[in-house]
């Protein structure tokens, strides 16, 4: 359900057409709630099929002019119950995890070299956070909106530090095992069990 509540805060804050959505998720909201262009334009016609938005009327109607959408009074009533609701944390279900574990008893040939690449990639999300930190955020912008909407950018940020910091550890670890143990040939089925004692989660 949450898609249909992110078309609704975008418009909140700026009337638009499908294809600016669409670009205003490639910029920011996608960040953290994705979207593909045909989720968006069919959510469009559903969210103005059950009145909560309208479209706009054109200045100077034309063929094919893309037609600008904007907030009617009960969406903005149903964005408003949806953003006060509660709602429980996700598990964390994460595949990488889940192949690490799986590793430590079929062998972990390949997967260093998967860490690296997931580190570089955190790194460069990490380094496109904190350059809209820097663009969209400066100390002087202080405005209650503008500082909630950094809090959801922090988000952003402190979960690639994270990651980051998580998988320059992992790749720590890797480099002091074993060498029989990093090709896979001192690994056994038998050493599975002890991990149900461990802190990773099962």
């Amino acid at each position: 359900m949450s898609l249909p509540h992110a078309i609704l805060t975008a418009l909140l804050e700026k009337p638009s057409s499908g294809l600016e959505l669409t670009r205003r998720f490639d910029r920011s909201i996608g960040y953290f709630w994705s979207a593909t262009h045909q989720q968006i334009y069919r959510e469009l016609g559903r969210l103005e099929g059950e009145g909560l938005i309208r479209a706009l009327p054109a200045e100077q109607p034309a063929r094919g002019q893309r037609k600008s959408y904007e907030v009617l009074p009960a969406g903005r009533a149903e964005l408003a119950r949806w953003a006060a609701a509660a709602q429980d944390p996700k598990p964390l279900r994460d595949t990488l995890l889940l192949r690490l574990r799986a590793s430590a008893v079929v062998g972990t040939d390949g997967i260093e070299a998967d860490l690296r690449r997931h580190l570089e990639l955190h790194r460069r999300q990490l380094g496109a956070y904190e350059e809209i930190e820097r663009r969209d955020f400066p100390p002087d912008r202080d405005a209650p909106e503008d500082r909630l909407r950094h809090l959801v950018l922090r988000a952003g940020i402190d979960l690639e530090t994270f990651w980051t910091q998580w998988l320059a550890h992992a790749l720590d670890e890797f480099a002091r095992l074993p060498e029989a143990e990093r090709n896979g040939t001192g690994l056994s089925s038998g050493s599975a069990s002890s991990g149900d004692a461990g802190t990773t989660p099962s």
